[in-house]
């Protein structure tokens, strides 16, 4: 009798279980994760080589490892809503046009959104995110506004990035936040915060680009509000006093599909 093929969200679960058991050990050798998740050698091969391929682990000569600054929580970022993600990234990636120049900041929620830039004529991409510069590759210019590193979040703030956002200009810029209560922004880094508001006064044209499970919680230090945005990209699943709240601020809202996580997006 044949074996029944593993769905696509029984796929993407056993790989964050490896990506899980990866960080806790730091280091894993191939041969004990095909015995610990019960699979061949040419499976356990494909769920690396798609890990290794989001940047998430390193794949090595017989082992794999994770980066030495990601943590759990950090990997979670990449992973979490995955599908939603990808439907907020083509909608978003419609208001891009040839030629421009386009901010983008570090928020994982924007990576599907740079790989869909990468394709686009003539762009060039101004970014405080070292993983963003990794995926747009060699077809786009890319100015890297570097600062104080923090390995947490693989890109850059403070005073030097400041100082670069004052003196560029973009098209239009895309951000996403930590978290967001009837309208108001906040991230749990004064830096970042101070960032995202200095992008605001950088482009002609500012999008806010958030899934559904950034909306009714707070961070430490608030930096604006939904009203700050022309646009703002969300999921039909994000509550209506959300919506209503950036409408009432005059900002337009697009909404997308809800997709269930480990579905996969179909655009």
């Amino acid at each position: 009798m044949p074996r029944t093929r593993p769905s696509d969200a029984a796929v993407e679960q056993r790989r964050q279980e490896i990506l899980d058991h990866v960080i806790e050990l730091g280091e894993v050798r191939i041969d004990d994760l095909t015995a610990r998740f019960r699979v061949s050698l040419m499976t356990m091969h494909r769920d690396l080589d798609d890990l290794a391929e989001r940047r998430l682990l390193r794949k090595l000569r017989g082992k794999v490892a994770a980066y030495p600054a990601l943590t759990m929580e950090t990997a979670s970022r990449f992973t979490r809503h995955s599908a939603e993600k990808d439907a907020l990234a083509e909608a978003a990636i419609r208001q891009v046009e040839p030629g421009q120049t386009v901010f983008v900041d570090d928020s994982t929620t924007l990576f599907p959104l740079v790989e869909r830039l990468a394709g686009v004529e003539g762009l060039t991409v101004i970014t405080n995110s070292l993983q963003a510069a990794r995926l747009l590759g060699e077809g786009v210019e890319v100015v890297v506004a570097g600062g104080r590193y923090h390995p947490e979040y693989d890109s850059c703030s403070g005073p030097d990035v400041l100082a670069l956002l004052e003196r560029t200009r973009a098209d239009v810029a895309f951000v996403s936040v930590s978290a967001v209560a009837v309208g108001r922004l906040f991230h749990p880094v004064q830096d970042y915060a101070e960032l995202k508001k200095a992008v605001l006064r950088a482009a002609n044209r500012n999008v806010l680009v958030l899934d559904h499970s950034k909306f009714g919680r707070t961070a430490t230090y608030a930096h604006g509000t939904v009203g700050d945005y022309d646009l703002l990209i969300t999921s039909e699943v994000t509550p209506t006093e959300e919506i209503e709240a950036a409408l009432n601020a005059g900002t337009a809202v697009e909404t997308v599909e809800h997709v269930e996580e480990g579905q996969p997006y179909d655009s």
